[in-house]
């Protein structure tokens, strides 16, 4: 008889490439946090000013989420016990998504569990092996698998290149004459990308997408709460409501709390929720969950000082790493890259910055290439002037120490 003892372990192979991550510096542990995600917290025992927090306008601690959760579980319960369409829909998930899409200005939202299952949600549910999607290099993985999900041919464009882009586009077009041959073309781009922080070039994407008689979907996670009003995101920075088709975002950055949702025609969200799989098969966002982001939204469009906060944070620590003559990359949102190339060196800094009580972590391959480790730090609006002045200290004498400035 086998034992627990005797039994060969079949996945032993598993162990031998983590010693390869380990031995290529990619291997990343886990910081364990014990403290609230704010701008200080406690990460694996030490006091931290944390600059690797998605949470933009501070509203994961905002006493008015807080209390919305707190009252809502009091309410409603703690779970929502089933998939939207058995008996999971709440009149509370309903309200959120009235509520979404009167703030994106668009017909309809569905809510999904995080913005990575709103694109492998939308993006394999409404194309076929008839459709063409054509997708921005650097997009995010969400994008990717989405993408890999779909029996859709694809296509991918140069980073943020229309005219790379148009190419694409004519010789899809003129490879089936003058019907086409596909039955639709899907152009997707993140709208602000999560790794260098550059925003996406909307109006010439929907132009070109426009003469060649294709629809545009934007991924705006990193968008949302940060750019256009009150942080609608990048198709309000560029005034394009009503020429992108499909919207994605996040309730878990900006916003704040847990989820994603797509926006856009009532159509579009008429059939996912007949046919998107993420949404048919996950039970649907308990109540404390779904209250807080209704909060949210009243905070977004009755806070705007934050975003004001968060960007007059955002130039005064640019300004501070540029002026240290640190490679910033193409930054132009508050996600500010540290490029320093190598992994181990990368692996280095963060763990230094730590040891003086910074908390900003190395990001590598995969997520970056191989060449492109970084270090990924995003301000935040509740950041105050001293403790970004204390990172900027702390940069400054790591970078020297490490010889990177």
């Amino acid at each position: 008889m086998t034992t627990r003892e005797t039994r060969t372990d079949p996945l032993a192979y598993l162990a031998e490439e983590i010693e390869q991550l380990r031995a290529q510096s990619l291997y990343r542990p886990l910081r364990v946090m014990s403290g609230p995600q704010e701008p200080r917290t406690t990460m694996d025992g030490r006091d931290v000013i944390s600059l690797s927090s998605n949470n933009y306008l501070g509203l994961a601690t905002h006493p008015r989420l807080v209390d919305a959760a707190a009252e809502a579980t009091r309410e409603l319960g703690a779970g929502s016990g089933a998939v939207r369409t058995i008996a999971g829909t709440m009149e509370l998930h309903e309200e959120l998504e009235r509520r979404l899409a009167a703030f994106k200005h668009v017909e309809a939202v569905l809510t999904f569990q995080s913005g990575f299952a709103a694109n492998s949600g939308v993006i394999p549910t409404i194309t076929s092996e008839r459709d063409l999607i054509v997708s921005d290099e650097l997009n995010h993985a969400s994008i990717i698998d989405g993408v890999r999900l779909s029996k859709a041919g694809r296509a991918v464009y140069p980073h943020k290149d229309v005219d790379g882009l148009e190419r694409v586009l004519r010789e899809a077009r003129e490879k089936g004459g003058a019907k086409g041959a596909y039955r639709s073309i899907l152009v997707i781009t993140d709208g602000v990308f999560s790794m260098d922080g550059d925003i996406a070039p909307l109006p010439g994407i929907c132009d070109v997408a426009d003469r060649y008689g294709a629809s545009v979907m934007v991924d705006d996670a990193h968008a949302s709460g940060v750019l256009g009003r009150n942080g609608r995101g990048t198709i309000d920075h560029f005034d394009l409501h009503g020429r992108v088709d499909i919207q994605v975002g996040t309730l878990s950055k900006a916003v704040g709390v847990l989820g994603g949702y797509v926006a856009g025609r009532q159509h579009l969200r008429d059939f996912l929720v007949q046919r998107s799989r993420p949404f048919l098969f996950s039970t649907s966002h308990p109540p404390a969950v779904v209250a807080a982001c209704l909060a949210a939204v009243d905070v977004l469009e009755q806070e705007p000082e934050r975003i004001g906060r968060l960007w007059a944070n955002t130039r005064f620590f640019k300004a501070g790493l540029e002026r240290l003559g640190f490679d910033t990359g193409i930054s132009e949102t508050p996600i500010t890259p540290i490029i320093v190339g190598d992994s181990a060196a990368a692996g280095r800094m963060s763990e230094r910055l730590f040891e003086l009580g910074i908390f900003a972590q190395a990001v590598v391959f995969p997520t970056v290439a191989l060449d492109k480790a970084r270090l990924r730090t995003i301000v935040t609006s509740e950041h105050t002037r001293n403790e970004l002045q204390a990172c900027l200290s702390a940069f400054e004498t790591v970078g020297r120490e490490l010889r990177l400035i």
